[in-house]
């Protein structure tokens, strides 16, 4: 028998001994380890023997007696012991490659860690970063990985207030809520309506506050500019006071009876010749207050982007331009071709994050007029867009959690989506190996 078929033989036969997690390490003479995989294989059994098998049931029945089985809980605790499962199965696969792998390593006279203490300098050596990622990978699980499938379950379920457990129990309908936002009358109307008004005030918001900041930074880094310490100020002072404080103040700004755009702007502007302009129903009126909206979130959202263009402005080497100037290329050729590239290649991936932060920008759609004026059906107001109409669907008097959950995954969709494709379009973290 030659060297390859041995190596062969000892892998498929630590592979097939470590079917009980364990028993490979310990054929290959590891211990210490072996006896680790056995204990942790035993405790994985014992808890799924006492809690975790009925977890199991009961994320499949959701509980069969009303009053008794809260069917919320049994879907979380369910979900937990799914995502433990999952672990242990990563955990057992782990187990089989490194059973093969070491007998591999060991035919072939390699030296392998077989003491315990062997094992420990191994993984402080080897291992270090992987032990020093696990917590981050632990705190994953349980903050994004666990959440995100407890929503996703509900989706599919008929979680809403006829249905609100212990009293009642809930029950798996399948992809029944999909079906009601994309065909039924009144969810299909407002989600359609809900989703075009997101969009366009994505859209709007997000360009300008980076148009608006793009262009405030081009102008105080001009050289001819004087005051340049005053006009940063005046333009970081958005940013320094509070989000919340400002949409509380504009709100006031923006009453139709009383706020001053209508009392004290409009009547100084009226006083200009050949100008006549009448009272706005900024509140009211729902094409007025999405333009609000839009113009309150360009004015907090530009700073941010001042500062960040302005600090690319400055690495920007002065030859480029210099040279530019040289060979006749005019401001807008010199912008076009040194600036613009310069600051997208910069600031490509914060860019597309602007945009996919007002798309759930909850704060100033609320806080300015709780998503009015009017309603646009099934609990949305005339200005929701899809992550306050959720906040609606789950707070209102008739609370629709399913279909808040089935539009929130809609909503991660869509925002994931995006901006896989803008990265990947703006080659954004491919810039990264350039630099």
């Amino acid at each position: 028998m030659n060297k390859d078929q041995t190596l062969a033989n000892r892998s498929r036969k630590a592979a097939l001994l470590s079917i009980i997690p364990g028993a490979g390490q310990i054929a290959n003479r590891q211990f210490s380890k072996g006896i680790l995989f056995l204990v942790i294989t035993g405790l994985f059994i014992c808890e799924l023997a006492i809690f975790g098998y009925q977890a199991l049931i009961g994320l499949v029945t959701l509980g069969t007696v009303p009053g008794e089985d809260h069917s919320l809980f049994l879907l979380i605790e369910g979900t937990l012991q799914l995502i433990l499962t999952l672990v242990f199965l990563m955990f057992y696969i782990f187990n089989l490659y490194d059973a093969r792998k070491t007998a591999a390593m060991k035919a072939a006279g390699l030296k392998i860690s077989e003491t315990a203490g062997d094992m420990i300098r191994n993984a402080g050596d080897k291992g270090f970063p992987y032990l020093f990622t696990l917590p981050a990978y632990l705190m994953m699980v349980f903050v994004i990985i666990f959440p995100v499938l407890v929503t996703l379950f509900i989706a599919f379920t008929n979680y809403d207030f006829y249905h609100i457990p212990p009293n009642s129990l809930i029950d798996w309908v399948g992809f029944k809520n999909f079906m009601n936002i994309f065909f039924l009358g009144s969810y299909r109307q407002t989600f359609a309506d809900v989703l075009g008004w997101t969009i366009i005030w994505t859209i709007c918001a997000t360009t300008l506050q980076i148009v608006l900041g793009i262009v405030t930074a081009l102008i105080v880094n001009q050289n001819f500019i004087k005051g340049k310490r005053m006009f940063r100020i005046i333009f970081l002072l958005p940013w320094a006071v509070p989000a919340f404080i400002t949409i509380m103040s504009f709100a006031n700004i923006f009453n139709d009876s009383a706020g001053a755009m209508n009392v004290q702007v409009i009547p100084l502007l009226n006083q200009l010749p050949f100008v006549d302009i009448p009272a706005v129903a900024w509140k009211t009126d729902p094409f007025w207050t999405k333009t609000a909206l839009i113009m309150i979130q360009t004015w907090l959202g530009f700073p941010y982007i001042y500062v960040m263009v302005t600090g690319v402005l400055q690495a920007i080497p002065g030859e480029l331009y210099e040279a530019a100037k040289i060979d006749g290329a005019t401001f807008i050729q010199r912008f076009k071709h040194i600036t613009l590239p310069m600051i997208l290649f910069a600031t490509a991936p914060v860019m597309i994050t602007q945009y996919t932060f007002n798309f759930n920008n909850f704060s100033i759609i609320y806080l300015f007029n709780e998503g009015g004026p009017g309603s646009a059906g099934a609990g949305a107001g005339s200005t929701d867009i899809l992550i306050s109409w959720i906040y609606k669907l789950t707070t209102g008097t008739s609370p629709q959690y399913s279909v808040a959950a089935a539009v929130t995954l809609l909503i991660s969709f869509i925002v994931i989506g995006v901006s896989l494709i803008a990265f990947k379009k703006s080659n954004a973290f491919g810039n990264e190996e350039v630099m």
